[in-house]
């Protein structure tokens, strides 16, 4: 029997050259700083207009979803901690096209996910610089964080632990002074628990509205799983991986819940939209000098923590998929600080989209570009849960290490979250989002197609190549 417990030396790992000295500190900030930028502080709006008060269950059910697909991520991270991360496993454990689609999906959608965070930025500047072009800022502020990215991985993490710990403050203080005006001082009339079944009940729009806005939550946790990324430069996966992972789900889901509960206390949830982030809103109703500008100062800098870490996700899948020659074997190269830069440079195209999107749609860039950068991290959800299901049967049949966490309620709770995120994306067509499957679907076929092009083209069979794994002292 195969023994999945040896870890592979330099030439037989494809991924060789990353230096693992990341510690769980830094995994938990660049996850969190992944998942809180514009999906709580702007997005948040739209999950509001789409459920009314009910959103609140709906970032619920969110986390619950997310809470599922770490269980799944820790085990396989645990496993094999490599940056090619769950395209690596599903490369492995399901087949060699799964993990092109896997990997492929996941860096257009981070690509993506960088232009929605910087068309926000241009929202939010626009509260000091009402009269500046946004696509000023988007250049300033992108020319900064690709320098960032471009150093170390970790200057990287150094800026992210900052940027991290500046939005966590941020809202831990958001949370102290709503509850403070929610119940130690003499609030308005128009404050307080009423505003949860005022203008409609607590279910406006009824469960399908509640239902809807579930999939918008899951914009605001997408992130959480660059944990599975960066566990290739983890300095101890075994032990920074899961503890990294439960303290993200943990915080994400109790900052989300707590804050959108107290905003909703205090704003009208009717007011709620994505003209001005529903935070700021807080702050100009509350009366406080200077507070929104604060606030605002705040929330940009999510923004450019998101933006940072997603730009870091998106250059490693690509690092990833050269090394594993499914990508221009340049992309793959590191500079003399072990950074892939050449990849770095390819996984900027979302910004240049994002400046075309915010020239052609002013007004709308920032749902247009939300839509379309949600199936790739979506789609890869899905794959994770997929993938776990081919994992855990492989890995026992092998005679697998007995690994330090796994999934509980295996393979009944790995269905669910297959099974609630596969109906999310269905969901999405008949709402406004339905630009995600118009997007994503085509998109699945363009890869399909040039992943048998490809394959064609070359008429010798690689070796099949082993994924990293842990070694045992």
């Amino acid at each position: 029997m195969e023994n999945n417990n040896i870890q592979l030396n330099g030439k037989d790992d494809p991924e060789k050259g990353l230096k693992r000295t990341l510690k769980t500190n830094q995994l938990s900030m660049i996850a969190m700083g992944c998942a809180i930028g514009t999906g709580l502080f702007l997005g948040s709006g739209l999950a509001i207009q789409a459920a009314g008060p009910s959103v609140l269950l709906s970032y619920a059910l969110g986390a619950f979803i997310v809470l599922l697909l770490m269980g799944c991520l820790a085990e396989m991270t645990v496993a094999h901690p490599t940056s090619g991360s769950f395209g690596a496993i599903a490369e492995k454990y399901m087949s060699p096209m799964a993990g092109y689609l896997v990997r492929y999906s996941y860096w257009i959608g981070n690509v993506l996910a960088v232009g929605v965070e910087v068309s926000a930025i241009s929202v939010y500047m626009r509260f000091w610089f009402p009269t500046v072009p946004g696509i000023i800022w988007i250049i300033l502020f992108a020319g900064a964080l690709i320098y960032v990215n471009a150093t170390s991985v970790n200057t990287f993490a150094s800026f992210e632990y900052w940027f991290s710990f500046i939005k966590i403050s941020a809202i831990v203080g958001f949370i102290l002074l709503g509850s403070y005006v929610l119940i130690g001082s003499s609030a308005p009339s128009s404050i307080g628990p009423e505003n949860l079944v005022n203008a409609g009940g607590f279910f406006p729009f009824g469960w399908w509205g509640m239902w809807v806005a579930v999939f918008i939550s899951l914009f605001s946790f997408i992130g959480t799983e660059m944990i599975a990324v960066t566990s290739g430069e983890a300095k101890d996966p075994d032990v920074a991986v899961p503890k990294a992972l439960k303290a993200t789900v943990f915080r994400l889901s109790t900052f989300y819940v707590l804050t959108i509960g107290i905003m909703l206390m205090i704003v009208p949830w009717k007011t709620a939209g994505i003209e001005e982030s529903p935070f700021v809103k807080v702050m100009e109703i509350l009366n406080i000098p200077g507070a929104s500008g604060i606030m605002n100062f705040i929330i940009l800098t999510a923004a450019l923590s998101a933006m940072n870490a997603q730009l870091y996700a998106s250059t490693r899948m690509m690092f990833s998929l050269a090394r594993r020659e499914n990508a221009p074997s340049i992309l793959g190269k590191l500079n003399k600080r072990n950074v892939p830069a050449n990849a770095l440079a390819v996984s900027t195209t979302g910004i240049i989209i994002a400046a075309g999107v915010h020239a052609l749609l002013p007004g709308s860039s920032y749902a247009f570009m939300m839509g379309i950068s949600m199936f790739g991290a979506i789609f890869t959800w899905l794959m994770v849960f997929v993938s776990h299901l081919f994992f855990r049967v492989q890995w026992e049949k092998t005679g697998g290490r007995k690994l330090p966490v796994r999934m509980i309620g295996f393979p009944y709770l790995t269905i669910l979250g297959a099974v609630l995120l596969f109906c999310l994306m269905i969901t999405t067509w008949f709402t406004d989002f339905k630009i995600m499957l118009q997007f994503g679907v085509p998109w699945l076929l363009f890869l399909s197609i040039a992943y048998f092009v490809s394959k064609k083209r070359n008429s010798f069979v690689h070796p099949e190549q082993e994924l990293p794994k842990q070694k045992i002292d």
